[in-house]
């Protein structure tokens, strides 16, 4: 009896095995044997839920990982013709493979649960798992040759790690809480934590690029591939496929390959022919392309498109002209904020020339008309100011009193602060930066570099100008305001103020001398916390003679 259930298990095991082999060979004459049909019925494929051409390429490997099974079959046969008493055993130990039962998976995902399991210790699992891999990235190299030599996407079922359109992934925007507004006697601990964080805050949405035409499909990248490698992927292709689509009457030698297709399909398509997949040699290859177009892209965005004189272009028109010269209407205007006068609907409006359209994208444009508007406003403030002091001149031989006093003293401490904020964004800011940005472009041959270096720029400019640190921002935003309120008042007010007049003044002197006041106390406890070099040097511009020290963190604080 004993023998017998030994027997059974083991015909058990036989019969489990044939069924197996049954369920591969009708899984692959269904994906395999009908290829044709498949085609021309694209509606049958989506009910069937399986298609794809890597589904193809693997169920041809695994037809041929199946075909010593077969041939184990047929040697069995011959000798069971010449010896009908072999045992169970016999046909057990002949017959002795191992099947695993394949979950559902779509397109590159199958590179990937095939490489998964072919790490495993058993030298003919791993070996027919090998040999199922190398059959799929064949399927894999023939995409990656048409994309990065050819610009071309043929990926019918969206099986490939790269997909038209822009990345599925969003950054949730920062949420505006009222609550967020200083108070006047200091610094509590969520601001101060809020200042310490002035890097991170918005920084990753104010900066990310516009949305791409192509970007990554994660859930479809094999693990054993890096995302920084498939990002080179993403930009070769981009770029042949802009070099190639754009019709411009430009002076340049060659493709954006540089003539070296041929030497670059070559490659891949030894690649292609080694048995086990190499992350060296495949990501040696694809840095060789990417360097070719990178430099490519350099030379002609630098050389031929003049990118230097494109950017001085841009900083004349973002620093400090006078007002006077840019009284005409922006055709830019974002719609996200409604014009309450001329001066909120003035914009920065540039047309970009190919190829610098790659550099300067929408999103990128209106960071810079961000910055535009704010330093215009201060630009205004400063102006208006000056021209306070003017009329101040041609009315010093008059006789004055006390509210006249004041209100020219006001006026001083207004433009002492302004002057010396204006001072610190051109200098210390836009200056260094740019100059900073010009380095780098001079000292590199690489368009990824370029673009790396740019951003940067733009995200200093953000940072130092303290657009997204919304405390300071907000903060001297209240003061430009209130420096536009006084020099409304004069303006309208050329004689002695009456006594509606000088209740505004007395407004306008309280005000400034609380924003002011706050001002200082934000940047002193930054400096004492030793957090951010920006606040600190924006306060030595504003105390380097220590006067705002000595009048107590306060300018304006007298009395009506």
């Amino acid at each position: 009896v004993r023998q017998s259930l030994v027997e059974t298990s083991v015909l058990n095991r036989l019969c489990r095995l044939g069924t197996d082999y049954i369920r591969f060979a009708e899984f692959v004459e269904q994906y395999t044997g009908h290829v044709q049909q498949q085609d021309h019925h694209p509606s049958q494929q989506n009910q069937g839920g399986l298609h794809g051409i890597y589904l193809r390429a693997f169920c041809t490997g695994l037809d041929s990982v199946l075909q010593p099974y077969r041939q184990a079959l047929l040697d069995l046969e011959q000798e069971f013709l010449a010896d009908p008493h072999l045992s169970i055993s016999h046909v057990n130990y002949s017959l002795d493979q191992v099947c695993h039962v394949i979950k559902e998976i779509h397109g590159c995902q199958i590179l990937e649960a095939v490489h998964k399991h072919s790490c495993g210790g058993l030298p003919p699992v791993r070996s027919a798992l090998e040999k199922i891999l190398a059959v799929c990235h064949g399927v894999m190299y023939k995409q990656l040759s048409a994309w990065m030599l050819h610009g071309l996407l043929l990926d019918q079922h969206e099986e490939f790690f790269i997909k038209q359109g822009p990345s599925s992934g969003n950054v949730p925007s920062q949420p505006e809480e009222d609550d967020d507004d200083l108070g006047i006697g200091g610094l509590t601990g969520k601001q101060l934590r809020e200042l310490q964080d002035l890097r991170l805050i918005e920084e990753e949405n104010m900066l990310a690029p516009s949305l791409k035409q192509f970007s990554l499909r994660v859930e479809m990248l094999p693990s054993y591939i890096p995302v920084r490698v498939a990002e080179k992927i993403l930009f070769v292709g981009e770029s042949v496929q802009m070099f190639e689509n754009q019709n411009v009457n430009l002076t340049r030698k060659g493709s954006i390959l540089k003539n070296q297709e041929d030497t670059f399909a070559a490659e891949l398509h030894r690649l292609k022919q080694q048995p086990l997949f190499s992350l060296v040699d495949f990501e040696s290859v694809v840095d060789w392309i990417r360097s070719t177009v990178a430099e490519h892209l350099w030379k002609l965005m630098v050389e031929e498109s003049d990118l230097l004189g494109q950017l001085k272009v841009i900083q004349l028109l973002v620093c400090f002209y006078a007002p006077q010269t840019r009284e005409g209407p922006s055709r830019e205007l974002s719609p996200r904020e409604a014009p309450t006068s001329g001066w909120a609907a003035l914009g920065l409006s540039y047309k970009v020339q190919w190829p610098l359209h790659i550099l300067f994208t929408p999103a990128v444009l209106e960071k810079y008309n961000v910055v535009f508007k704010y330093l215009l406003s201060v630009r205004r403030v400063q102006a208006e100011l000056q021209h306070c002091w003017a009329l101040q001149m041609q009315r010093k031989h008059l006789k004055s009193n006390r509210t006249d006093a004041i209100k020219w003293r006001l006026r001083d401490h207004m433009a002492f602060l302004v002057d010396n904020l204006q001072y610190y964004l051109q200098v210390d800011v836009l200056e260094s930066q740019f100059s900073q940005l010009l380095q780098q472009i001079n000292a590199t041959r690489d368009f990824e570099s370029i673009r790396l270096a740019h951003d940067h720029f733009l995200s200093n400019l953000l940072a130092q100008s303290f657009i997204l640190l919304k405390p300071v921002f907000h903060c001297l935003n209240e003061i430009l305001d209130l420096c536009h309120s006084f020099c409304s008042l004069v303006s309208q007010n050329l004689g002695p103020l009456d006594e509606r007049g000088a209740a505004q003044l007395s407004i306008l002197v309280k005000g400034f001398s609380r924003q002011s006041s706050l001002l200082f106390k934000i940047l002193s406890s930054v400096r004492n916390h030793q957090i951010n070099s920006d606040l600190a040097q924006l306060l030595l511009r504003l105390d380097y003679n220590k006067y705002y020290t000595q009048a107590g963190g306060t300018l304006g604080s007298f009395g009506v």
